[in-house]
């Protein structure tokens, strides 16, 4: 194949035109970009549909490990220039490879949902993505305002997670019906006599847990669904904790007392 050398070309301005939230969802594909988001693609078996690289990646070690693989890509994997990759990325150093990817729906499997809610802060959902999966965390369910799960720094951050956790986008009543009968909990900072200590919750019960966004917290319809309060003790000076610690600190803790039971 020839090499891509100008970002006019039709290749390269579909690529950047995926930069923008409307344009994912038509095409039902997303960008990763970067040799480890690479990586995690080809290891959970994803053909790509496009993908972009450097002569310099390509002589890398890691470049040619993974070239075989990214050949497979629908509309074929294309040498191009650095500023052509620059163009295409929203990083300031990209690391000379980049994959159009098909957007795959991973089935949920039992375990904690997490219901993140007004999350507007695409670092925080990235972390927590990352987070739910390495917890083994069942499902976890984005409400309407929280941000586009395939925002470029969200794939960043997740590091991979797209590709092995499940994850939907619902309407609140698509939301209701997907916990009804779950034991629902909304993490909160405040401590009254309402809230109960993260760890005393009985977290191997069918349970699902709302974390809400950095500013204002989770909305009405969040605290309408939940059936109880959990909040995480803090005997420093701290208010709070952002939404990616909170999260992390209760799924792991609910992942722990899985464990726990599975191996007494």
């Amino acid at each position: 194949m020839a090499t891509i050398t100008s970002i006019q070309n039709e290749r390269a301005k579909y690529v950047r035109s995926l930069a923008r939230r409307r344009n994912r969802q038509r095409a039902d594909r997303f960008l990763v970009e970067g040799t480890r988001l690479v990586e995690e693609m080809v290891r959970a078996g994803v053909r790509p549909a496009l993908v972009f690289y450097t002569e310099a990646w390509a002589a890398t070690a890691a470049g040619q490990h993974l070239l075989p693989a990214l050949e497979r890509a629908e509309e074929g994997a294309w040498l191009v220039t650095e500023a052509v990759l620059v163009g295409c990325t929203d990083t300031e150093t990209p690391q000379g490879v980049l994959a159009v990817v098909p957007r795959v729906p991973v089935s949920p499997h039992p375990g904690l949902v997490l219901i993140l809610d007004r999350l507007r802060d695409p670092g925080n959902l990235g972390t927590i993505l990352r987070s739910a999966e390495a917890a083994g965390t069942g499902l976890v369910i984005l409400t309407p305002d929280t941000i586009d799960l395939y925002n470029s720094k969200v794939v960043r951050g997740a590091m991979g997670a797209h590709f092995r956790l499940a994850v939907v986008r619902l309407e609140w009543p698509g939301v209701r019906e997907q916990v009804a009968g779950l034991a629902v909990w909304l993490a909160t900072a405040a401590r009254t006599a309402r809230e109960v200590p993260y760890d005393a919750v009985d977290w191997r019960l069918p349970s699902a847990v709302i974390v809400g966004g950095e500013a204002a917290g989770a909305g009405v319809e969040a605290e309408a669904l939940a059936t109880g309060r959990v909040t995480i003790p803090m005997p420093g000076g701290a208010e709070s904790l952002n939404a990616a610690m909170a999260a992390t600190v209760i799924l792991f803790e609910a992942a722990r007392q899985m464990r726990t039971t599975v191996n007494p």
